[in-house]
Order: structure tokens, then sequence, then C-alpha cells
């Protein structure tokens, strides 16, 4: 299915500089992750791949990480002083850097978080420049989003018919689904849906789905800002 273009596709995002994909794009992977997450992180460790490995500092992307792991938006001032504000929130993080990744995108960054509660999620991510970035894995599961859409993620037991089910149940709240990526990790083991749609699921449809049996874990992002 062919992706919908949009003005900030086309023109980038209302940002603090120096660059898109270094400032913008970095942020925006933070905050889908600490949607993803479900809190702000007590501790991160962020890993800078291939480009981003030789240049995060000098382009900020080490500020902007930070900053959008705090929740702030990419236009948000506060982005170049972000290292004082994560002092002040307690957020304790360590940067990595690995310049020879050939696999992987040329703006790739891993972000392993730690919730208050001890919960811990790793997000890998891609900044594609104009402020647009793609989630390419979530907890060792493969999966493609944009954080433009509004996303649901479905941990759930590898059941059959259970793709078809979750989409009927979302059909049935009048969204419309864009994406739905599929991972697992074997036949039979942990499989991962991730879903994209135009409008926002309600409340209601969450906690249907949260309390179904062979549901582990539901998680909703909203459209990233």
């Amino acid at each position: 299915m062919a992706e919908k273009s949009s003005i900030f596709d086309m023109i980038g995002p209302v940002m603090i500089g120096p660059s898109s994909s270094h400032t913008a794009g970095v942020v925006r992977i933070a905050r889908a992750a600490i949607r993803i997450l479900g809190a702000l992180p007590s501790e991160a460790v962020i890993t800078f791949y291939n480009s981003f490995a030789r240049t995060y500092e000098g382009h900020g992307s080490d500020r902007a990480i930070v900053a959008g792991l705090l929740g702030y938006a990419t236009d948000d001032t506060r982005i170049r002083t972000a290292f004082d504000y994560a002092a002040e929130a307690g957020l304790k993080y360590t940067f990595q850097s690995v310049g020879n990744a050939s696999t992987l995108h040329p703006n790739t960054i891993k972000l392993n978080l730690t919730s208050p509660d001890g919960h811990r999620v790793e997000v890998v991510g891609q900044s594609r420049g104009g402020g647009v970035i793609r989630i390419v894995e979530v907890d060792g599961f493969g999966c493609d989003f944009s954080g433009s859409l509004h996303t649901l993620i479905v941990d759930a037991h590898d059941v059959p018919g259970s793709i078809a089910f979750i989409a009927s149940v979302i059909a049935h709240d009048d969204c419309n689904i864009a994406t739905m990526f599929v991972s697992r990790k074997g036949k039979n083991e942990a499989a991962r849906q991730f879903i994209e749609m135009d409008s926002p699921i309600k409340d209601l449809t969450l906690n249907y789905l949260r309390h179904l049996s062979w549901v582990q874990r539901i998680t909703y992002i909203p459209t990233l800002e």
C-alpha cells in the first residue's frame, strides 16, 4: 500500500536546528520510544550507528535524543539545554556509537530504556530526513511504522485467527487500517502486531482488547507531534 504524503513530509517540521535529520527526527524517535515504554524513562542506553555515530555530538543529536526522552516536542527551546533538564529529572543516560553497521540505515538509533517501575524496551529507529522517521524494531520484533499515524501494538499468543480478529475489532470502531506489520519469534510463540490507523481508537475498544485471554499487552501511540 502506498504511503500518503503530507505537508510535514514535504517541508519538514517546525523545529530547533541544526538539521531535521539530526534533531527533529531524533526527537521523534525518542518520543515514539517513550510511548512504547509507557513512561518517561529513568535510565537510557543510546546507541548511534553509522553516520550518526560520527556526527551526533557536533550536530546536536545527543541533546535531541535526551530532549525527546524527556517528552519535549521538536520545536521546544529546551532541546538546546536538554542535558541540564535531564539532570534535574534524574534521567541517567549513556551514549554509545557503532560506526560501521552495514546492514543498518545511515541514521539509525537504538534505545534501551528502563522505566521507574523497572519495565524495559528496546527500540530501533531511523531518521529519514525532514523529520520523518521509521521505527523498524521493538524488543527484537521487526516492524515498520512512522509515528505519523495512530499506532496500535498488540503483544499476543500466536493463535489462529488472531490477526483477522484484531482487524475486525478495529473496523467495528470505525478505524481504517493504513498498514499492518506482523512479527513473531516462531510458530505458536509470541507474536506482535503493529497497526497504523488513520483515526484514533476508542478507550472502550482498547480496554476490550486488553481483556482478551490471548492478548498479553496493548500499547497505543497517538500521532506524534
